[in-house]
């Protein structure tokens, strides 16, 4: 078995599990509504190799939240989200692709290709994830306000810990 699998399978399993016992735990509820949501487990999406290709993230995405959305209680919102995600993830890499290019079967980390890049692609990708999450989730245009102030704060919140998750497990830099 290619080591690529062995340790993107070890990801899944263990964002999943950090996702479900830590994050879903954390309630930071204000006056009723909880504004602040960490979001762990789109981290096994946005690390897979660059050169994957896009119907195997994307399917892999819908693995990812529907797994997520049933202990969630949030029938297809999770994998909703994750499917889009993973959809735009190649837009996204096309974007900032750097001039000379991707290695072949690299992942986008902070070790490969510096914590700017690193950055600006998981900040642009995250935000995207959670503002499809929290439409999905409110499903209506006339809650705006609520679904861009709950984006805003889950964004900055998930992106710490992402950052975090860079420096602790490709500390390479």
């Amino acid at each position: 078995m290619n080591s690529t699998i062995i340790k993107n399978s070890f990801r899944f399993i263990a964002l999943v599990l950090a996702q479900i016992l830590i994050f879903k735990g954390i309630d930071l509820d204000t006056n009723g509504f909880t504004y602040f949501n960490i979001f762990i487990y789109p981290v096994f999406i946005l690390l897979l190799p660059i050169r994957t290709p896009t119907v195997l993230v994307v399917l892999l995405g819908f693995l990812i939240g529907i797994t997520i959305d049933m202990p969630y209680n949030s029938p297809g919102v999770h994998a909703g989200a994750s499917v889009f995600s993973a959809f735009i993830r190649s837009a996204i890499l096309n974007i900032l692709e750097p001039r000379g290019g991707y290695e072949v079967n690299a992942s986008p980390t902070k070790s490969n290709y510096g914590i700017n890049f690193f950055f600006k692609y998981a900040a642009s990708f995250m935000f995207f994830h959670i503002l499809v999450y929290f439409s999905l989730e409110i499903f209506t245009p006339v809650y705006f306000n609520e679904i861009f102030i709950r984006t805003v704060f889950s964004f900055i919140l998930s992106m710490l810990f992402i950052i975090v998750y860079q420096y602790l497990f490709n500390p390479k830099e």
